[in-house]
């Protein structure tokens, strides 16, 4: 065995204090497997110390709300006797450390949090973000990641319909991966992480346990340093096949009435999910290691209990309906066995080899250490800044090489987002869109974070951030429903980085509160730092939404030749932080002297239930929400896509018209036939509109200082 000591304590994540802490608790020394599962249990990963405190006080409630924070998933009710499961979470160490590896477990992860729940997948997203594209280390780790989850989603047979992308040199040490998964349930046919009742049995189910992944949650719960290659065999290898089997095993069984509680064996593996589904009914659980399949007979207890392998679940039974479940399992070829029972004494208790490696209450567990970290708030100051005058041809060409902007279709094409024929969106579009098979009913879901809002102002970067996923959701015709979040920081025991967390909860609360978009699920990362460097902030918002009608589904290039464009909200003036402002200075100036635009959420609100209606009476053909690079942006983009031009019907000269980023506004197209239509209902409205011009059959934008650009010239510079 060995030793217990300082190394070790530092190794495992522990200090003096929580070694101390654990002789109390135990009221004696603890064991080799009994400290490793106290490391994992109150790792930052799995117990959410500095966290915990302020993610209470987000906006969680809602009718619509079937399941809140707390389970795998968050669960809505989205009518027809349907539900949505749906959460977003991060796989950032791991990716970094190994490319391909961590995004594949990344994308098999969240997968299992959403069928462990009774929901079958029905789609993927995601949101990266790689260092600058200059770093020499970037390209291997952007191709890694972006082969890991189109291999995972593609053979598994979930499409993946929607991401972000974004490159900035802050994330050249600390790369992310976040992963976001919806499946379709029954409402009234929800799986929890429950042991039941006394005497009910413990099953193992699915890959085998091997020495991959081992200390994962404490590798995640940390700081890098410039050694991160030793840190390979903390990453987890996946199998999408065993997965496949896995899934298709699982939802069979929770058609026999024979599942009590089921957890997925994700961060912390074994020891997570056993002491989850025991502390969740106040329960103990007895396991016997010596009966869990095994792909290497030498593991010691600890390394079987920290294992992270991949596409494992642990199920709760009727000891009745277990020769159910073996039926099912060997039918679909995957490795079980009965491991242990529910018992009364609220501790979990382990034998291996017949000897008593571990008893730990499971409560000492479960509530770990909660720290209420000080914080503080960094104040930039606004400065007004002098722009050199260049043409709106240039500007616009800088803005869509930026590889920040540049269509990602190099990424598109190695996911197969019409696997199942149910998506209805094609990729790159405001929000996707995905058939649930009941009548006309779609569901639309959407990813959003501005990381130069964010950085230089926490608080109102994660309210856009909201606001934008509303806006998405608003423009293909969905009505908002509810958030998960992906929470990406720096080192919180950094008072700056404290103080970016805490502003982000309170501006997602805000606007959870006033769009009516409760935070039904999510996941905090911290430690994204390397040798004292920080990521921007990076709260990441993913949003889901209900369609009554997928016919009345309109994008942003559903428009037709002649269509007139309108810009609904007001006119653009706020050039700070933006896209725009970027190309003639750097972060470390924008942060300094910026800031970002501010939301209204009154009429963020009215416009969009504006929008809503237009598009529910068929009065507009297409809508593009405007955000990143403002309104000529929005209006190019969509020009590419259908490969036309704008007449204008003005001479818009004004760079904080063209290029502004003020908030709550949207491009509509309207046809002749519904001109007038349109002028009626939105003259009923207290909202700015500005005529545009109209959709031409040209391939060249002429603008008012004489400059132009060559839509075919500017597809060739926009490929990523």
């Amino acid at each position: 065995m060995e030793e217990i000591n300082k190394g070790l304590l530092e190794k495992l994540g522990l200090n003096n204090e929580d070694y101390n802490d654990i002789i109390f608790i135990l009221k004696r020394n603890p064991t080799l497997t009994e400290l490793a599962i106290f490391s994992a249990m109150w790792s930052e990963h799995c117990s959410y110390k500095s966290s915990k405190h302020w993610l209470k006080k987000l906006n969680t409630k809602a009718t619509w709300v079937i399941q809140g924070p707390g389970e795998n998933a968050g669960v809505i009710d989205i009518g027809l006797g349907n539900a949505i499961v749906f959460k977003i979470e991060s796989h950032n160490h791991p990716s970094f450390i190994e490319p391909y590896q961590g995004a594949a477990t990344g994308v098999g992860g969240i997968m299992r949090d959403i069928f462990t729940m009774g929901a079958r997948p029905i789609a993927n997203l995601n949101c990266l973000r790689f260092g600058s594209i200059k770093d020499k280390r970037t390209n291997h780790l952007f191709e890694g990641v972006i082969s890991g989850i189109g291999d995972y989603g593609n053979c598994t047979g979930i499409p993946t319909v929607a991401g972000e992308c974004s490159f900035d040199k802050r994330y050249n040490k600390n790369i992310l991966v976040n992963a976001m998964t919806l499946g379709i349930a029954k409402k009234n046919k929800i799986f929890y992480a429950k042991a039941g009742n006394i005497g009910n049995i413990v099953f193992y189910v699915g890959s085998k346990t091997g020495k991959d992944g081992i200390h994962g949650a404490s590798m995640s719960s940390g700081a890098f340093n410039t050694k991160t290659d030793t840190l390979k065999p903390t990453v987890q290898v996946g199998d999408p096949f065993t997965e496949k089997l896995l899934m298709e095993a699982c939802l069979e069984l929770m058609k026999k009435d024979a599942i009590v509680g089921i957890q997925d064996m994700g961060a912390a593996g074994l020891t997570s999910s056993a002491v989850e589904l025991a502390a969740s009914s106040n329960l103990g659980i007895n396991i016997n290691l010596d009966k869990v399949p095994l792909r290497d007979k030498s593991m010691t207890p600890e390394q079987i209990m920290l294992s992270e392998s991949q596409e494992r679940m642990l199920i709760i039974l009727n000891p009745k309906k277990e020769k159910v479940a073996k039926q099912i399992f060997s039918k679909w070829n995957l490795n079980y066995a009965n491991i242990g029972k529910i018992n009364s004494s609220k501790n979990i208790t382990l034998k291996y080899k017949k000897l008593n490696v571990a008893n730990i209450p499971i409560s000492s567990l479960v509530s770990s250490k909660t720290f209420k970290r000080t914080f503080s708030v960094y104040k930039n100051r606004y400065v007004k800044k002098n722009y050199r005058k260049e043409k709106i041809s240039s500007l616009v060409k800088k803005i869509l090489n930026n590889h920040n902007y540049k269509a990602k279709n190099k990424i598109w094409e190695q996911f197969d987002h019409m696997i199942t024929r149910n998506v209805i969106s094609q990729m790159g579009g405001n929000a996707s869109v995905i058939k649930t098979n009941s009548g006309y009913q779609a569901i639309a879901a959407t990813t959003d974070c501005n990381i130069f809002y964010c950085d230089v102002d926490p608080y109102e970067g994660a309210l856009q951030a909201v606001a934008e996923s509303y806006r998405n959701l608003i423009s293909v015709g969905a009505r908002p429903l509810a958030l998960t979040n992906c929470l990406n920081f720096g080192n919180p025991e950094k008072n700056i980085i404290m103080g970016q967390f805490v502003n982000s909860i309170k501006g997602i609360n805000r606007a959870s509160k006033k769009l009516k978009l409760p935070i039904v699920s999510g996941n905090v990362s911290f430690y994204n730092e390397t040798n004292d460097n920080n990521i921007p902030p990076t709260p990441q918002i993913g949003a889901v939404g209900v369609i009554e009608d997928y016919r009345k589904v309109i994008s942003y290039n559903s428009f037709e030749l002649s269509d007139n464009i309108y810009l609904i909200g007001t006119p653009g003036s706020h050039l700070s932080c933006s896209a725009y402002e970027r190309c003639f200075y750097d972060y470390k100036d924008i942060k300094r002297n910026s800031i970002p635009p501010k939301v209204n959420l009154e009429d963020e609100q009215y416009n969009g239930e504006f929008i809503s209606k237009l598009i529910n009476d068929k009065i507009i053909s297409a809508c593009h929400d405007i955000s990143d690079g403002g309104l000529l942006v929005a209006l190019v983009e969509m020009c590419l896509i259908n490969k036309c031009s704008i007449s204008f019907s003005k001479k818009f000269q004004s760079h904080s018209f063209l290029f502004g980023e003020d908030q709550s506004r949207y491009i509509v197209s309207v046809s002749d036939i519904k001109l007038k239509d349109f002028e009626k209902k939105i003259k009923t409205t207290k909202i700015q509109y500005t005529k545009i011009g109209r959709i031409m059959d040209s391939k060249i934008i002429n603008f008012a200082d004489k400059s132009f650009i060559n839509i075919d010239e500017l597809e060739k510079l926009n490929k990523l």
